[in-house]
């Protein structure tokens, strides 16, 4: 396996979340997914009050460790990074299932978003009855 792969950004994440880490709460945490212009147009069909699955780059993520305190409270036993949602990973990719709660011209307003401001969005996918459709 020696193909790499190339991925592009379709947009960023802007929020309130700029530095600090919230452990929890980020389910009411309101975002804006900012798409790029020129794929707006692959919004069409996408309304607001529904389900997205949105796919994104830990962006500030530096390396990975296997074994992991669940969020990182060193309380709890370590457990393998494919068991947690931490961003700390082989491939430094995130996935949120959140609220949309609109859409104007190529921003989608959305709530749940665990990423912070300036994050790379690499896709976003229409989720139906809590599965990606």
């Amino acid at each position: 396996m020696t193909e790499q792969l190339r991925l592009s950004p379709i947009g960023y994440v802007e929020c309130a979340a700029a530095e600090a880490t919230p452990r929890d709460g980020w389910e009411e945490i309101e975002s804006r997914v900012v798409l790029r212009s020129d794929l707006a147009g692959g919004l069409e069909g996408l309304s607001g009050g529904r389900k997205i699955l949105v796919v994104f780059w830990f962006h500030r993520s530096d390396g990975f460790e296997l074994l992991q305190h669940p969020k990182g409270d060193p309380t709890r036993p370590k457990r393998g990074v494919f068991t947690l949602r931490s961003p700390r990973r082989p491939n430094p990719i995130g996935v949120t299932v959140v609220d949309l709660l609109e859409i104007e011209g190529n921003v989608l307003r959305v709530r749940g978003l665990d990423a912070f401001d300036g994050t790379p969005v690499l896709d976003i996918k229409p989720v139906r009855n809590g599965k990606e459709c």
